[in-house]
């Protein structure tokens, strides 16, 4: 079984469509994503895109949210919606015997949303009160923390969420601008499977998308990292030490070596027990249960990241780890032993990337989304068999930008 890419066409525009069927279990998703159009756009609004979404979730106008809730589950059919930094997602998932039903209330959803000023207030309310809760989230305040240091006077600055001030500062005006200028047939990609063919995915999907008016596609921007290293220490009353850190990363999402970048992070931090970072901090010296660290790729963004949790004591020594690690990693590269075992695991567990059939349509979706062939995935595993311990430790050393460390740490007064 794979997925595969196709086309329909709507009001004059070509809309890709991946699929695949699937006729072990009677079900059928669609998802309906619309590119350019999640946090990344929210530009004097921060959290609007997020919000907007929660807004679809809220049924119709003529239903309201219980009374549409209520239809949908008297079928046991399931609509949301939700965003990305770049993309706006909406779903529906059903039995095949239902799926019709649930594309008519999908429909109903797209031209008449709940967007009333009651039904916003009230999701606001709700909004603010899991913004105010994420206070006491110490990973959550360190991370977000860590990228608007690294993010600072671009896009991606702001929390995708918002701030509470920002929250309370979104309109009704505000909501219906952002979906009538996003919910466009110029930025849709279909992604369909289950028990479904593709002329019945065609077909559906093309009834489904004729109440969409054409709108403007818009070119996603590249947002680089600050290169300059910043601290900022959170002062808490708590009893450990959030280390979150973070770097530039020169790569994109259709760079050849990107397999390089994915082998050699996955030594330094990504691989759990065995990284150089989890060998270091936690078996060799103790400093933390774990400690992790990977490479953000995006079509938007790129960069390094990583955190751990230690003892207030200990925050000082686990930084400093952290910088001599990283430093000794790119200075030095890795050793034959950590790549063959790196091989091992990369694709010994490729079964498991593609065990089910949602893992099948996001692998094809991002290799669409992200420019590259369909079976680009298959292609890159091989590349990872073939790589030599020469060219990765070439490609490693040529990466000095990741010891540009920034870090966000929330800590006692008293341990900063």
């Amino acid at each position: 079984m794979a997925s595969t890419l196709d086309h329909i066409t709507v009001k004059g525009v070509d809309i890709p469509l991946i699929h695949e069927e699937d006729t072990r279990l009677p079900m059928v998703s669609m998802q309906v994503v619309f590119e350019v159009s999640g946090s990344i756009e929210d530009k004097k609004h921060p959290g609007l895109a997020k919000l907007s979404a929660k807004m679809m979730n809220e049924g119709t106008s003529k239903l309201g949210s219980i009374g549409f809730a209520k239809e949908l589950d008297a079928k046991a059919v399931h609509i949301s919606a939700s965003t990305g930094t770049e993309t706006f997602v909406m779903e529906i998932s059903s039995l095949k015997e239902s799926f019709d039903y649930g594309l008519e209330k999908f429909a109903d959803l797209l031209q008449d949303p709940n967007l009333n000023k009651e039904t916003l207030e009230k999701v606001k309310a709700i909004t603010i009160g899991g913004l105010s809760r994420k206070e006491n989230d110490y990973d959550y305040v360190a991370a977000r923390a860590l990228k608007a240091e690294l993010f600072k006077g671009t896009l991606l600055e702001h929390p995708s969420s918002g701030t509470i001030e920002d929250v309370k500062k979104i309109a009704s005006d505000d909501i219906n601008a952002f979906l009538k200028e996003h919910l466009v047939l110029s930025r849709v990609v279909i992604v369909v499977g289950g028990d479904i063919t593709l002329a019945e995915a065609k077909e559906k999907a093309t009834t489904l998308l004729e109440s969409l008016s054409v709108g403007k596609d818009s070119e996603l921007p590249f947002v680089k990292v600050n290169k300059k290293s910043h601290r900022e220490v959170l002062e808490r009353e708590t009893e450990q030490a959030y280390v979150y850190f973070g770097s530039p990363y020169n790569l994109k999402v259709d760079d050849e070596d990107a397999y390089k970048a994915r082998v050699g992070i996955f030594i330094l931090g990504t691989g759990g027990f065995g990284s150089r970072l989890m060998e270091e901090i936690r078996v060799k010296r103790g400093l933390a249960y774990s400690a992790y660290a990977r490479v953000n790729v995006t079509r938007s963004h790129v960069y390094f990241k990583g955190y751990l949790q230690t003892k207030l004591e200990s925050q000082k020594e686990a930084e400093a780890t952290v910088k001599e690690v990283i430093a000794t990693f790119v200075k030095g590269g890795v050793t034959q032993e950590e790549l063959e075992q790196a091989k091992k695991f990369l694709l010994g567990s490729e079964p498991l990337r593609v065990e089910t059939l949602s893992q099948r349509l996001s692998r094809t979706f991002q290799e669409f989304y992200k420019g590259q062939a369909l079976g680009s995935s298959l292609k890159e595993l091989e590349k990872i068999e073939a790589l030599t311990l020469q060219d990765l430790n070439t490609y490693i050393k040529a990466h000095t930008e990741i010891n540009d460390l920034s870090f966000a740490i929330v800590t006692d007064k008293k341990s900063k």
